[in-house]
């Protein structure tokens, strides 16, 4: 691929309204927002399986003909090592290893193609206390544009880690046009999305971000999900069960499309297309009301 390079500037914000009430982030400069692609968030609790159901659905998005591109957002740099079969270097590595100068990076150097044409790229993280994700995901976005790469893509997807605690890694959600949930039907879980919810809240105030609803997983029932979604607002979208087949597919480093057939894998795999289906249409933006700590945790008690 004969893509020029530019330098990249540096990081600036012409934005003058706050981030959502009592923010402190940085804000996103328009022009590295991404306007010429769908794009979606996933965020959950973590160790919820939010890299297997990006990994599935960008397969998913693939098999339904989108040109699509992965980004995982956590130093651990696992987002999309079953649709490569390896752990990818990440942006940062990449940028280090020419000294930040970022016109001699080559598009191969931190893109990878995996599984069925998807393009996946590992933005990972600084070192621990050393600095803030939201650089890292800011630096990766500035990249994609400027090899063009964007240009040439359907559907984006940012698998985000863990619980969001952080302005570093909700900046996702500035370039999202919805954002899903990934949840067990437990408390923890549920919990951890109530707070998710408040998170993509404040940021719809400023930016196209709407929460679009929530992927059940790892989870034989729904009714403690469902409940949650009733009084908040929320609707699920798609519900995959704990599945041996699942928990394999990623210790044989391979994708759910990609295993020998069953049954219950056969299941799974049109709940996926299914879904890209969906989120491809459009789903409805959701006015979601999360509630406060103290009362997610007295409604998700048991008596």
């Amino acid at each position: 691929m004969n893509i020029a390079t530019k330098p990249i500037g540096t990081l600036t914000s012409n934005r003058s309204r706050p981030d959502g009430e009592g923010s402190v982030q940085v804000m996103l400069d328009p022009d590295m927002a991404i306007d010429s692609a769908k794009v979606f968030t996933v965020y959950g609790k973590g160790g919820i399986g939010k890299s297997t159901t990006s990994s599935n659905l960008a397969v998913a998005f693939s098999k339904i003909g989108k040109r699509v591109l992965q980004i995982g957002c956590d130093p651990k740099h696992d987002s999309t090592f079953t649709l490569t079969k390896q752990l990818m270097p990440t942006v940062i590595d990449v940028l280090e290893s020419v000294d930040f100068h970022p016109e001699e990076l080559r598009i191969e150097d931190f893109v990878y193609e995996g599984y069925n044409g998807v393009m996946c790229v590992e933005a990972g993280g600084p070192p621990a206390g050393t600095g803030c994700g939201g650089y890292v995901v800011g630096q990766t976005v500035k990249l994609l544009k400027e090899h063009h790469l964007l240009e040439d893509t359907d559907v984006v997807i940012f698998d985000v880690l863990g619980d969001v605690v952080c302005g570093g890694f909700a900046s996702p959600l500035q370039h999202a046009d919805r954002a899903l949930i990934v949840a067990a039907n437990d408390f923890d879980s549920i919990f951890a999305m109530n707070r998710i919810v408040a998170a993509i809240t404040a940021k719809a105030k400023n930016y196209d971000v709407r929460l679009g609803g929530v992927i059940a997983n790892r989870s034989a029932a729904t009714d403690e999900i469902d409940r949650f979604n009733e009084q908040v607002g929320l609707r699920t979208l798609a519900h995959f069960p704990d599945l041996d087949v699942i928990r394999r597919s990623r210790l044989k480093k391979s994708t759910l499309f990609e295993m020998e057939g069953s049954s219950e894998l056969d299941a799974v795999k049109r709940e996926y297309l299914q879904l890209a289906e969906q989120l491809w249409a459009g789903v409805e933006p959701l006015e979601a009301a999360p509630m406060k700590d103290r009362e997610i945790f007295d409604f998700l008690g048991f008596d």
